[in-house]
């Protein structure tokens, strides 16, 4: 059986998705890539997680053909493989409806920068997409929903904006590996929760951000050359 390491990996990650709350019946899916083959291993379609095994993950190119594997795999496979093939530096995508991220996607707003939570994870605020057209709706739906998120990431490094939401569906996380988008996935939840909740205290129109220069420092704390959060590895 091919890529055995990433199927389990793959399988791990799409089992945690109903642990952290982030899915309703099969609401989500986790896949992760094999870049030297240029292979992708993703959740199979419609398959609840208590049934789900190694064996059970499909196999396919980055044409979306199968190779290894009997079940359907995901309806979402043609986003992850558009995401796969404009973002080189990303190995595992994480799509769910969880609820708190899904209501800024349906309210078609970015989730703004308000708090230090925000700022150790996403540099900045997290974008929503603009709304797909009916072309695209009644095109190939699911590749145009990768396209018009590449769209939105013209301007952004794909790692220091780990997360997006599609407008009027949810959100997608990614990270270096099938483990770190799932992760991604879960911080994106209490961040759109907290956020709300943040609008909701504070009882304003229009709340304001936080201070660049506390945004600056919590993610550059993380990540980049100058990080010092965490054990030297």
């Amino acid at each position: 059986m091919m890529l055995e390491a990433l199927r389990k990996e793959v399988w791990r990650a799409n089992k945690l998705l109903p642990e952290l709350g982030l899915v309703t019946f099969t609401w989500g899916n986790v896949s992760g890539i094999d870049r030297e083959r240029g292979l992708v291993c993703i959740k199979p379609s419609g398959v609840e997680y208590d049934l789900l095994t190694p064996e059970s993950m499909v196999i396919t190119d980055l044409e979306g053909r199968v190779v290894e594997g009997d079940l359907n795999p995901s309806s979402d496979l043609a986003t992850h493989l558009e995401l796969y093939k404009a973002f080189p530096a990303v190995g595992g995508i994480t799509h769910t409806h969880s609820p708190w991220a899904t209501s800024w996607a349906q309210a078609g707003r970015d989730i703004p920068a308000y708090g230090t939570t925000h700022g150790d994870y996403f540099n900045g605020a997290i974008p929503c997409t603009r709304p797909m057209t009916p072309e695209e709706i009644a095109g190939a739906y699911e590749k145009n929903t990768g396209l018009v998120i590449t769209e939105t990431f013209k301007s952004w490094d794909t790692l220091d904006m780990p997360a997006v939401l599609v407008s009027s569906h949810g959100p997608f996380t990614w990270g270096k590996d099938p483990m770190e988008s799932v992760h991604n996935s879960a911080v994106l939840e209490i961040v759109a929760q907290m956020a709300h909740n943040a609008e909701q205290i504070r009882q304003a129109p229009s709340m304001p951000s936080m201070q660049a220069e506390l945004l600056k420092k919590h993610f550059e704390r993380k990540h980049g050359a100058n990080a010092y959060y965490g054990q030297k590895k």
